[in-house]
């Protein structure tokens, strides 16, 4: 490889910096339960104590974003806590996650109900995540809606589209200047007719009606099958309307999977985009890259840096695309070799010069092996073993 990409690819991985989320070190489940793991984290504590750990070895995880209602259940009061544990681990708080899903008084909708009632819980729960994030300097308010029905004829789509276009532009209107509101989708489950925020071009609606500090978050997750993301990703960039990303992978629906490990390809396609859109415009996209997993079965902490890893080296290979060269093919219609272009890079090896740049930052060139090498996962499984087996495995 020659300095030229060894340059680019450094300069790359200089800005890619990747939020790891509190809840992807908790004990995690499915519909139907949890597998409990030994080592999990068990308190807002410990998920910092982890997420430093990442961070130590990866040198890319600056921030945890935050579960409102599980991290700090007692809102602004929990706020100096977070403070102090920010300041002990060296973590930054990142996005702030409210809850509009969990509390029975949600079971028919959040900000979509037909309650008033419930729908100004809902908005008045945002805005006190909005006056949590300003305390703890968070930009980013993230919430996830699982508004909708099951059943045809059950619930009025149309004025539940009107309660969502209040209830956001409300919400917008109490953003402080460095504030954003940042909207995801996805298409089914738990509601399984409708659901309100069902896909891109609904939260890219919705967040345009709500204002200029409004924008879309992709789940790579939240897709049906087939979809293109890397397209809605183009979309979006084009109407300089996306603000984040939430990592994983899926092979059905949203299976929570580590980040390219079904479809690394995929990845790829979407940071060429994201890179091809920053060589077209001069300029860097202000976009947040998160972690959204649920690893039930792998290692917590572990599976995070797998994915770290995984995101830095797809990242490089996005870097290596010859820009100049794949906009002349695509100019020209020369497809094979525009193709061949793209996937050439994403052939290529970069893990080398991930391990150079690590090297050259005073990491790890091998994180998972210097993780392992630590003592860290054999101390924490004794010290958290007992209240782990205590915990709550099965939703019936």
């Amino acid at each position: 490889m020659n300095d030229k990409a060894v340059e680019v690819v450094w300069k790359a991985l200089d800005r890619l910096a990747i939020e790891l989320p509190s809840w992807g070190f908790a004990n995690t489940g499915t519909r139907f339960g949890k597998f409990i793991q030994p080592a999990a984290a068990t308190s807002i504590e410990e998920k910092f104590s982890d997420a430093a750990q990442v961070h130590a070895v990866t040198g890319a995880c600056p921030t945890l974003g935050l579960h409102v209602q599980w991290d700090l259940p007692n809102g602004l009061k929990d706020v100096s806590e977070v403070q102090r544990l920010v300041k002990k681990f060296g973590v930054r708080a990142g996005s702030i996650n409210p809850n509009i899903f969990q509390n029975q008084e949600y079971k028919y909708g959040s900000i979509g109900n037909p309650d008033a009632a419930i729908r100004r819980m809902a908005i008045d729960h945002i805005l006190d995540c909005l006056a949590i994030a300003d305390a703890l300097k968070s930009r980013d308010i993230s919430p996830w809606f699982a508004d909708g029905s099951n059943y045809p004829g059950s619930q009025n789509i149309r004025k539940r589209i009107g309660f969502f276009e209040d209830g956001l532009k409300e919400i917008h209107e109490a953003l402080r200047p460095n504030q954003r509101l940042l909207l995801e989708y996805k298409p089914f489950e738990p509601a399984f007719y409708h659901t309100d925020v069902a896909d891109w071009g609904m939260a890219f609606l919705l967040a345009k009606e709500a204002g200029p500090q409004a924008l879309v978050l992709v789940d790579t997750g939240h897709h049906y099958q087939a979809q293109n993301i890397e397209q809605i990703v183009a979309w979006l960039l084009h109407h300089r309307m996306i603000g984040g990303f939430h990592f994983n992978d899926r092979r059905y629906a949203d299976d929570d999977l580590t980040l390219g490990s079904i479809d690394p390809y995929q990845v790829f396609r979407i940071f060429h985009e994201i890179r091809m859109f920053e060589w077209e415009n001069d300029s860097t996209a202000d976009i947040a890259y998160m972690v959204d997993q649920s690893h039930n079965l792998k290692g917590k902490i572990e599976a995070m840096i797998q994915t770290v890893c995984t995101a830095q080296e797809l990242y490089a290979r996005a870097a290596l695309v010859d820009h100049e060269r794949l906009s002349k093919l695509q100019q020209n219609c020369t497809l094979v070799d525009a193709e061949e272009t793209l996937r050439g890079s994403f052939w290529q090896d970069t893990r080398p010069m991930v391990k150079e740049w690590r090297k050259a930052k005073g990491l790890p060139e091998e994180p998972l092996q210097a993780f392992r090498e630590g003592g860290y996962l054999e101390r924490i499984t004794r010290e958290r073993r007992e209240k782990n087996l205590g915990a709550t495995v099965s939703y019936a």
